[in-house]
């Protein structure tokens, strides 16, 4: 039957409105979906990073007072033996040493002003002679610089010039043991006490602790640092000195000084350089009462290579190393990576914490930051900024529109 002119216009609106919606729809639709922004997605990180190594064991002596550190590290790493302050015999000049240059400073090219000797000096020579203590030879009106009395003292140990350079900068011993006594105070070494400039008496007392800090401050004074570590120096009117301390150039050790004394053995305060992966490390410690010298010579090598094994070079980010992953709702893949190798010395079991944090990735190009992972070492935050290790790109038209669920 044919259609009616009713039927054939409404048929006819039907198609051109139908028409006309379709191409509407496809108007609003074809730029929502091709223009849409991407849904960014959340990483998945990676499981938490340990860090944190065994704690060292320590080759400490078993006699007298021992301690060991490190510059830049507080305190000590470990101590042993006795808690009393024990005689410190010729280390007290590295006392001196130091009490005398906060008064009349030197710097690593200067040698000081001239020191001029008198009757009191030769005398000095004398009663520490008959005291059986090392003495070096003076006489009136002999001069020599600040510098050289300071190298007659350490590396030859002359317990007469460490009078005399007391006595020349505060005016006498008794001044200087109150100069002396205070500085310790106010540097924080209650323990150690000084009761002459050279260490013949055994009342001149110190800690490992007191005296380790004391070390740190040597090997951190330029003046100082080359004169402790001379095997050898030659003065006017002494001549050439060889230092006491025969462990020099040995197991990186480059200072500091010797002690001896009948009544309280064989010591020494020593630093040395320790090489851990690209970092130096200065060691400082001290042995007072031991035996002898090449027994504690022995002792210092055993410990030095005991504390080398116990600094560790920490991997804290490699380079490429994944912190995280992404997957986006059209199937691509990228992952969050370290850029670049980082790494930290550490001593022992020092806590090493981290936390990592990922930013949400849409389209994104390859090397683009993401993230960061954050370690504290030692009271030190270190940051390690997180690349993309590949392009996140665009789906394409053909996934946006099919997908519009996942668009809207």
């Amino acid at each position: 039957m044919p259609l009616t002119r009713k039927q054939i216009y409404r048929r006819r609106r039907i198609t051109v409105f139908g028409g006309m919606a379709v191409v509407l729809a496809l108007a609003f639709y074809l730029p929502l979906t091709l223009l849409a922004p991407l849904t960014s997605v959340d990483a998945v990180p990676v499981s938490e990073q340990q860090l944190t190594s065994a704690p060292a064991v320590l080759d400490l002596p078993g006699y007298g007072a021992s301690g060991i550190g490190a510059v830049g590290y507080p305190g000590l790493f470990a101590r042993s033996g006795s808690k009393v302050a024990q005689p410190m015999a010729s280390i007290s000049k590295v006392i001196t040493t130091l009490v005398v240059l906060s008064k009349k400073p030197l710097t690593a090219t200067s040698n000081g002003p001239r020191i001029t000797f008198g009757a009191a000096d030769v005398a000095i020579a004398a009663q520490y002679l008959a005291m059986n203590g090392k003495v070096d030879p003076v006489s009136v009106g002999e001069t020599m610089t600040e510098k050289q009395v300071i190298q007659v003292m350490l590396i030859d140990s002359a317990n007469n010039y460490a009078w005399s350079l007391a006595n020349w900068a505060f005016g006498s011993e008794q001044a200087f043991l109150t100069a002396a006594n205070k500085w310790l105070k106010a540097h924080g070494m209650t323990h150690t006490t000084m009761l002459d400039p050279c260490g013949l008496d055994p009342g001149n007392a110190s800690t490992p602790d007191d005296l380790v800090a004391i070390g740190k401050l040597v090997v951190a004074n330029p003046a100082l640092t080359p004169i402790v570590a001379s095997k050898r120096a030659t003065v006017a009117g002494i001549g050439t000195m060889h230092n006491t301390n025969g462990l020099l150039g040995v197991s990186g050790i480059n200072g500091i000084k010797t002690g001896t004394l009948l009544s309280a053995g064989a010591s020494l305060l020593f630093s040395a350089r320790l090489q851990v992966g690209s970092e130096v490390v200065t060691l400082v410690g001290v042995i007072l009462d031991g035996p002898d010298h090449p027994t504690i010579d022995a002792q210092v090598k055993k410990l030095i290579s005991s504390v080398r094994a116990g600094f560790h070079t920490v991997v804290l980010a490699a380079a490429g190393q994944r912190f995280g992953s992404f997957r986006t709702v059209w199937g691509a893949t990228a992952y969050a990576v370290a850029p670049r190798t980082t790494s930290v010395v550490v001593w022992s079991d020092t806590p090493v914490s981290s936390s990592v944090h990922l930013n949400p990735v849409s389209v994104a190009a390859k090397g683009s930051k993401v993230g960061a992972a954050s370690y504290v070492v030692k009271g030190k935050r270190i940051l390690v900024t997180l690349v993309l290790d590949r392009a996140i790109e665009d789906p394409g038209p053909g996934w946006r529109l099919s997908h519009p669920g996942e668009l809207f």
